[in-house]
């Protein structure tokens, strides 16, 4: 086909594309120097477009009223060529080659695709933003944390907040795992039927594998179903499963089911020495949790610095002390932890400041900022020690292990 501009200028262009036969680009329009999408030329090679102005937005529709222009010799452009495309064929001596890329096949249609600045800069920011295999991980070594102090007593928290998405799971899992590596002996009791604290310490957690649920409605013992975790030496985790869904039905008609957890516990610590007991309990306040409240000693509250989550504590207090008249005189609020921490909003100032303003001995100094690397560090079935051990995420979890670990000391001494 071909574009008449003039009573005897006829232009020949490549059928569907709209583009002239030479396509040439301005200095400074910023195009790399080939059209993105081309085809061969002509077989004539004495047909040459004109220099059009800057391509188009849209390359797909033919610029009209294309001025006529002369060859180097000056001659007028010939007449329009019938015969269909065909693969470009060596030019004449007197005739203008197009400007193109070098051809690996001179019988192959050629598609360049040269990408502009734009593209490179993103393919750029997914390579930077892209984290790290974790075989190229770098484990912490055994000097990167002090070795903490052991308590005399066994300790065991509960990580507690009836509302869902403060941090409880990732608390657990990160603080467990800064225990161990600082020498300690710890077991984790994943109480949650999501299994959250089971992935992120690498425990196989499908249907059918034993673990909290047998422990709580069949009476099994602790030790036949816990596991060792890879993520530190010491580091022992009791799994859960789908099937915890369907325990706080079953507990309803049990004798004393809200002792059945401690009952475990002091079997199985009797015969094993334990440190530190992490129970992970669901973002509610059923049967598990309740469970979980008569087992403990100890309260470790992770609040996150937002509104809402002020509320929760407010009735998980309630809570606390309806259990403490009842079931276990032994709990008391010790530790609150500060989750989700954003220092360039006010609002997570104000909410830290009105928390250490209601528990100023229990709030530990150290806040947990928001992080990337430990929202990534679950994929790979890690905790963010040893994910990213550099990161700030996982500084912070050892200084919040740290205080711990030392306030228990000094209530020992």
């Amino acid at each position: 086909m071909s574009i008449g501009v003039g009573p005897e200028a006829p232009v020949e262009v490549a059928p569907g594309l709209g583009w002239p036969r030479r396509v040439e680009v301005h200095p400074g329009v910023g195009w790399p120097d080939v059209p993105r999408e081309t085809v061969g030329w002509p077989s004539d090679p004495s047909v040459v477009g004109p220099q059009p102005d800057p391509p188009p937005a849209v390359p797909s529709q033919p610029e009209p009223d294309l001025a006529p222009e002369q060859t180097e010799t000056g001659e007028e452009p010939g007449p329009e060529d019938s015969t269909p495309l065909t693969p470009p064929v060596e030019p004449a001596d007197d005739a203008v080659t197009p400007p193109v890329a070098p051809a690996t096949s001179t019988t192959e249609t050629v598609i360049p695709r040269a990408p502009g600045p734009r593209r490179a800069r993103f393919e750029q920011d997914e390579l930077a933003a892209k984290p790290e295999a974790p075989d190229d991980l770098v484990v912490p070594r055994e000097t990167s944390t002090p070795v903490l102090p052991r308590p005399a007593a066994r300790r065991t928290f509960v990580i507690a907040n009836q509302k869902g998405g403060v941090g409880k799971t990732t608390t657990a899992v990160n603080l467990a795992t800064a225990l161990a590596l600082g020498g300690l002996r710890v077991l984790v009791v994943d109480l949650d039927p999501q299994g959250n604290a089971s992935t992120a310490l690498g425990i196989d957690h499908g249907p059918g594998t034993a673990g909290t649920y047998e422990v709580l409605i069949q009476g099994e013992t602790v030790a036949d179903h816990v596991v060792e975790s890879p993520e530190a030496p010491g580091l022992q985790v009791l799994p859960a499963t789908i099937d915890l869904a369907g325990a706080e039905i079953e507990l309803v008609s049990v004798v004393a089911r809200e002792r059945r957890l401690i009952r475990a516990l002091d079997r199985y610590t009797a015969e094993h020495p334990v440190d530190y007991v992490l129970l992970d309990c669901p973002p509610s306040l059923g049967l598990l949790t309740l469970n979980a409240l008569v087992a403990a000693t100890e309260i470790l509250i992770p609040i996150q610095c937002e509104y809402y989550a002020l509320e929760g504590v407010s009735q998980l207090v309630r809570t606390i002390d309806l259990v403490k008249g009842e079931l276990n005189d032994r709990l008391q609020l010790s530790t609150v932890l500060l989750t989700m921490f954003d220092g360039r909003t006010r609002l997570s100032a104000q909410v830290a400041d009105e928390v250490r303003a209601h528990f100023p001995a229990e709030t530990l100094p150290v806040a947990i900022p928001r992080s990337v690397r430990i929202s990534e560090a679950p994929s790979y079935g890690q905790s963010v020690l040893t994910y990213h051990p550099d990161s700030v995420g996982a500084v912070s979890y050892l200084k919040a292990a740290e205080e711990i670990a030392r306030r228990g000391a000094e209530e020992a001494a």
